[in-house]
């Protein structure tokens, strides 16, 4: 414990002073800034072979070790469990700091392949584990991203679906389920109504994945149309709803919106990633009789209702803003169409992680400066309870404004923030907690 205090003390005289400069991000001026050229002129020298194609789970396993064995220090491979069919669920983790969490810096992810028939974002994603590794040393606003963020990359989360599906099918659901024949994104316990689908092993791993590292920001990648889609996925309707705070707000109509208390910030990220796309702003419609969305968004729920999906699982339950991107009208192109996705993708990949650096982001000690760890972070106006990491530290991404935060835990009394977000820099707070006992003991006294 006293290691830790030590280190904390440490972070808190360096954040005052270094912190706006540290992470300042050029990027956060709106979606709508895209002059940040990525990567203009993209070097691949010395880093493993990867090619355009599609890569089945043996020769995907092969690259990502040859990444992780050529860049261990900027990357790291794990597994987070295993398919039906006894596949590694593989992540890959690029930053500075691949092993181990940087206090005070958020951790962010991609999970692509959830419908194995849905297969350009684990090929997108492979490329972008190796623009990350090989851009690093020359890419000014790339190094900044791996400095002060840890990326997770999930490359296939189905990858049994993955193995029977089949090249250039851009309709059929063959190879949409996994082994069991389950729809893995109606397969997570959710908010609105109780879920009776027998839990699959793929999202039993993501659900222990995601309860063990905090993760703050969130993209789900899929196939099927050219949309950034964002929460709710379901609606109040259902028979069960929680929360009377958070179902008044609703209307009980299918294919009306779902609107979560953060619809601000959920809209103003999809447009980040709809905005740097080259074709998703434009709303096109992918065949004739498909909808047409508007600047390249959708609410959910708005575009069609779905019980159990992946993304109101991240947000409700565990405080992360996931926005699911389907990036393809075709669900399996042919290969050849590969480099074309992987240009149209790249720099929204990119800038909107980088939005998880948006907002206000602090740590929560007590009169002694020890961390307060799972401590309530909620936003007045704002019906979503974040927590604490066992550091103390909390992220809530926020547009700009003023803001009143309260924050309480177990022991404590609660204390109430008021704050200013801004568009260039995170604001930081730290907030110190003082124990309930400790003032029964002054009154005592």
């Amino acid at each position: 414990m006293e290691a830790r205090k030590k280190l904390f003390l440490i972070y808190f005289m360096l954040a005052g002073s270094t912190f706006a400069q540290s992470f300042h991000n050029p990027s956060l001026n709106g979606a709508e800034e895209t002059s940040t050229n990525l990567g203009e002129v993209e070097s691949r020298e010395n880093a493993p072979d990867l090619e355009f194609q599609y890569h089945d789970h043996d020769q995907m396993t092969r690259y990502l070790r040859a990444v992780s064995a050529k860049y261990p220090e900027l990357t790291a491979l794990y597994s987070i469990g295993k398919s039906v069919q006894g596949r590694d669920l593989w992540v890959m983790v690029v930053s500075v700091s691949p092993y181990e969490h940087m206090i005070g810096k958020p951790d962010v992810k991609y999970v692509a392949n959830i419908h194995g028939n849905e297969a350009v974002g684990r090929e997108l994603l492979l490329h972008l584990i190796q623009y990350l590794v090989t851009s690093y040393a020359t890419d000014p606003y790339v190094k900044w991203l791996l400095d002060n963020t840890r990326i997770h990359l999930m490359p296939s989360m189905n990858p049994d679906g993955f193995a029977i599906s089949r090249e250039g099918q851009c309709d059929t659901i063959h190879g949409r389920h996994n082994a069991r024949r389950h729809d893995l994104n109606r397969n997570f316990p959710d908010f609105f109504k109780a879920n009776t689908k027998q839990p699959q092993p793929e999202t039993e791993a993501v659900k222990q994945w995601i309860s063990k590292i905090q993760f703050v920001l969130s993209g789900s990648l899929h196939g099927g149309a050219l949309v950034a889609s964002y929460p709710f996925d379901n609606t109040p309707s259902s028979r069960i709803c929680r929360s009377s705070v958070l179902c008044s707000v609703f209307q009980n109509y299918e294919h009306t919106p779902s609107i979560s208390p953060d619809d601000d910030v959920f809209k103003h990220l999809s447009l980040v990633y709809s905005k740097n796309h080259a074709k998703m702003s434009r709303g096109v419609s992918c065949k004739s009789g498909s909808p047409r969305f508007e600047n390249g968004i959708t609410n959910g729920a708005a575009w069609y209702p779905l019980t159990g999906g992946m993304q109101d699982y991240n947000y409700l339950w565990h405080g992360c803003m996931e926005v699911t991107l389907e990036i393809s009208c075709c669900k399996y192109p042919p290969a050849h169409e590969l480099p074309k996705y992987w240009q149209d993708n790249k720099q929204s990949l990119i800038k909107y992680l980088a939005e998880v650096h948006r907002g206000a982001h602090g740590f929560v000690m007590d009169e002694n400066n020890n961390p307060v760890e799972r401590a309530a972070i909620k936003i007045k106006g704002r019906d979503v309870n974040y927590h604490t990491t066992n550091f103390g530290e909390f992220w809530r991404i926020l547009l700009p404004g003023t803001y009143r935060m309260d924050i309480s835990a177990e022991g404590y009394l609660p204390q109430e923030v008021e704050f200013i977000v801004i568009d260039s820099h995170p604001t930081l707070l730290n907030v110190t907690l003082r124990s309930a006992k400790f003032l029964l003991r002054t009154n005592n006294a």
